[in-house]
């Protein structure tokens, strides 16, 4: 798990040392507030400098922008549950240049969602929501023709479905009707108990993976680390992809939609292992 945060600091370099890591209660707290993030295409002019985290009270982890603290559209202070997720989220605005881009920062959005729960769910409401998507699962539904495709989607798809059914000792199945196969609700109740043993967070994110690939099985194979993101999303673009190869594409579009979905994936998946770290990062990473 933390492998994958180092890896995501290396690519924007040695960001953060030891020193942006300040005591508790050594930083004022001047109110910051950014509504402009919660549009997705928001920019502005970047603001600040340096970039810390704090644990503040309670054990949460805050983000400081030139010691000012960060909060969230809806006004409360921006706080994590743990260290890896703060330093993580710290990554994402210490990786801003000159203008900040605000939808290229899916964790600090995930966490504003987390935080404010503009929509105002429980969880038995987002994992019921999550559920929704297994009725009409991408890899469940199939297409009678033409016969390249068909043997596509029953070699590529075929594979993670049994795999699914095996690790959860589950029956979901595939149908080439429009209404898709129908669920077993034993399969539903398995699904239910394993997604209430998610935190808030975690489902939080869980569901922004779910959205992104439109397929519950794509994405427990992701979040277990069965497939790959480049895998889960090559596979939730299967028929797209098979049309691109008989009729081709307009080459950057293609390239574009295909780098951001697999960036909101990514950014998803990693927001679930994160928000789940119980473990303190140990000061020592952040001056490697």
């Amino acid at each position: 798990m933390l492998r994958s945060l180092v890896k995501l600091q290396s690519r924007v370099g040695n960001v953060l040392s030891l020193s942006s890591v300040c005591p508790r209660g050594q930083l004022c707290k001047i109110p910051l507030n950014h509504k402009a993030y919660s549009t997705a295409t928001s920019e502005r002019k970047k603001f600040y400098e340096d970039v810390s985290i704090s644990q503040g009270e309670g054990g949460l982890y805050e983000i400081n922008l030139d010691r000012r603290k960060l909060k969230t559209p809806g006004g409360k202070l921006f706080t994590v549950p743990n260290e890896a997720l703060a330093i993580a989220v710290a990554t994402e605005w210490d990786a801003q240049r000159d203008t900040l881009k605000f939808y290229t920062m899916h964790l600090t959005t995930l966490c504003n969602t987390a935080i404010d729960n503009p929509t105002q769910r429980d969880k038995d409401q987002m994992i019921k929501a999550a559920l929704k998507f297994l009725e009409t699962d991408t890899i469940c539904y199939r297409v009678e023709e033409p016969l390249g495709l068909v043997e596509l989607q029953k070699n590529e798809w075929d594979p993670v479905l049994h795999w699914v059914e095996d690790r959860y000792n589950v029956v979901i199945g595939s149908s080439s009707s429009i209404l898709g196969p129908e669920i077993p609700e034993a399969t539903k109740d398995t699904f239910q108990q394993h997604l209430s043993s998610y935190s808030f967070w975690s489902l939080t994110g869980l569901e922004y993976v779910i959205t992104q690939l439109k397929s519950v099985v794509l994405s427990l194979g992701v979040i277990d680390r069965h497939l790959t993101v480049e895998q889960a999303v090559l596979l939730s673009r299967l028929e797209e992809e098979y049309q691109i190869q008989r009729w081709g594409n307009v080459e950057w579009a293609h390239d574009y939609d295909m780098y951001e979905l697999r960036a909101r994936t990514a950014a998803g998946a990693l927001f679930v292992h994160l928000s789940s770290e119980s473990s303190t990062v140990k000061r020592k990473l952040l001056q490697d």
